[in-house]
């Protein structure tokens, strides 16, 4: 496997802001912006910071593919002649300076018949309508509306295990998501445990407070236990993103790739790469979707039957022929890949059958770049903001636990996945669908709604609503 790192696309979580100071001549900046440019970086907005007859002091911010790569734009800059670096700024630290999130009270409090009402003694009289009647929780809580983001910090994004501590960042984020997306108030939960019961016990004694759970960046194969043994012994709904959402998108994508290459998800070969937690959500709600051709590999190759090492999961998916990725790839329709960094070669992709579907979703390097498949493909997907067709979780869990909630879903179901993926596809207008369009944007504000309105028909059709 090669560095493709020069290859990608400048990004903004690379985002460098450098004020520099120059003497005031003509010339003078254009020696910085011909600097950056020529080593790959992507400028932005240049801002005047400071100007005297002398000197000229000025804010660039620069978007990179990578550390090393705004380190060695930094470096070069500092190099120039009469050029004085005053200071480097990351941006992507800088916003998560003090955390990402904050809690606000939902009414004022101007004086002492407020605080008498919000809280003691007026707060006695709704703490025994609540004893009275335990459902009342709902109604004059924040149970309705609170989601607890949870995380033992074992499988961080595609770092591996980084911790609790290391892992909050990304918990502030997804609460940031669920708020932004779908009005939904979250807070992260990251455990300092690892251990399986210890996980279990910790949210039920929490689960009073919130009104559903969103399990986040725990390893396979324990997150399936654990997501299982909480959905059974507790009454509200519990999701694991890392499995179901990425399902969702992705069966929401190949539904409208199906369209745009006129086949039938009945007879298509598919092949999923990575067999963990979202390999194996996307298998099992593929099937679901009426999949019947699917062969998953994984870092050793095609999950075969003659596998010993296969765990339970993995073992659902087995198939009698085994050989590796390659193998697995020639003559199929659908290349999925939820694994790692440059595993695809382009002679993979042209050994797939005629008008081949490749979702390389690993981030934020994909199995293969799309600049290396653009004549091979009919159809290509990533993980990134900065291709087409990006597979993105925040289409998918925002609305999913707004309709949750809103109906009071005592649990998610398949219907309520599948009906979610159907809503994210139809979004996309048959006049606009086309192959660098086969899902909405994450800023598309229909998607939230559409997604509640399908997880709440879903939910009361399967019986799981109390509302």
């Amino acid at each position: 496997m090669t560095d493709l790192t020069p290859s990608l696309t400048p990004n903004s979580s690379y985002s460098l802001t450098i004020r520099f100071q120059f003497p005031n001549r003509p010339g003078m900046l254009a020696n910085v912006t011909k600097t950056i440019s020529t080593l790959g970086g992507s400028m932005g907005q240049i801002d005047l910071i400071e100007q005297t007859r002398q000197v000229s002091v000025r804010d660039i911010t620069v978007d990179c593919v990578s550390t090393e790569h705004a380190e060695t734009i930094v470096a070069a800059v500092k190099a120039l002649p009469e050029t004085k670096v005053i200071n480097v700024y990351d941006r992507t630290f800088t916003i998560h300076r003090g955390g990402k999130i904050t809690v606000n009270s939902r009414i004022p409090l101007r004086g002492q018949a407020d605080l008498a009402m919000a809280y003691t003694p007026g707060v006695g009289r709704v703490c025994s309508a609540i004893a009275d009647n335990p459902e009342e929780v709902y109604n004059l809580t924040i149970k309705q509306n609170m989601v607890a983001i949870v995380t033992d910090g074992s499988a961080v994004l595609g770092l591996g295990n980084l911790g609790p501590e290391a892992a909050m960042p990304v918990m502030e984020g997804k609460a940031m998501l669920f708020k932004e997306f779908g009005g939904v108030d979250a807070f992260p939960i990251c455990l300092a445990t690892q251990d399986t019961d210890e996980i279990v016990e910790t949210v039920k004694r929490i689960s009073p407070v919130f009104g559903g759970v969103n399990l986040e960046d725990i390893a396979a194969p324990r997150c399936f236990e654990i997501e299982a043994r909480l959905q059974r012994e507790l009454n509200i709904p519990i999701f694991h993103d890392d499995q179901h959402g990425t399902a969702i998108v992705s069966l929401a994508a190949l539904l409208n790739a199906l369209k745009v290459v006129k086949k039938q998800m009945a007879e298509v070969r598919i092949v999923i790469n990575g067999a963990g937690a979202a390999g194996v959500a996307i298998a099992r709600l593929l099937r679901k979707a009426d999949a019947q051709h699917i062969c998953m590999c994984d870092s050793k190759g095609i999950l075969s039957r003659d596998r010993a090492d296969l765990n339970d999961q993995k073992r659902e998916f087995a198939v009698e022929q085994g050989g590796n990725l390659a193998d697995a790839m020639k003559d199929s329709d659908v290349f999925l890949g939820v694994s790692a960094p440059g595993v695809v070669s382009p002679e993979m992709v042209r050994s797939m059958a005629k008008d081949p579907i490749v979702f390389a979703m690993a981030n934020p390097i994909p199995e293969i770049q799309p600049e290396l498949i653009t004549q091979d493909v009919a159809v290509m997907a990533t993980g990134r903001s900065d291709y087409p067709n990006q597979i993105n979780n925040v289409l998918a869990f925002p609305g999913l636990f707004r309709g949750a909630l809103d109906c009071r879903a005592q649990t998610f179901t398949t219907s309520m996945y599948l009906e979610a993926a159907h809503a994210i596809a139809e979004l996309v207008k048959p006049s606009d669908l086309n192959a660098e369009y086969i899902i909405p944007s994450v800023f598309d504000d229909r998607v939230a709604t559409a997604v509640a309105a399908a997880v709440q028909r879903a939910a009361r059709q399967d019986g799981v609503a109390r509302n």
